[in-house]
């Protein structure tokens, strides 16, 4: 599998940042990888760096409950910025609820939804079905 440039992390989960951030460091999949705790703080950088012309993340793994702005809330404006990059985003929650996602299947730039816990060939699995 190709190297990642930036892997995007929003999750306000400690153990699960850790966990996930340890694993993509050991697999080598990326170079950089970016952790916020919730939505707000994520678009707000995201916007920056889109004005600055600077790199965005490749992959986005989005949490849909945290605090401050949830997944939705994050989506919702995220999605209004044009941007010429296509960025792969992953919904990762706990919630194996069917309303959770069906909604999720509302937003075109979300790839796939993801239940907790993933496993690291799950996510392998899924980012070779992209490339």
């Amino acid at each position: 599998m190709k190297r990642i440039d930036i892997i995007c992390i929003i999750d306000d989960d400690p153990i699960y940042v850790f966990v996930t951030k340890k694993a993509l460091e050991s697999a080598s999949w990326s170079k950089t990888v970016w952790h916020f705790e919730n939505g707000k703080e994520t678009y707000e950088k995201l916007k920056v760096c889109i004005l600055s012309k600077e790199n965005l993340p490749d992959l986005i793994l989005l949490d849909i409950n945290m605090p401050i702005w949830d997944g939705w809330d994050f989506l919702d404006e995220f999605t209004q910025i044009p941007i010429d990059k296509e960025i792969i985003i992953y919904l990762v929650s706990s919630s194996n609820n069917p309303v959770d996602i069906k909604r999720a299947r509302n937003y075109k730039k979300v790839n796939n939804y993801l239940i907790k816990p993933i496993t690291m060939e799950k996510l392998k699995k899924e980012l070779q079905s992209l490339c």
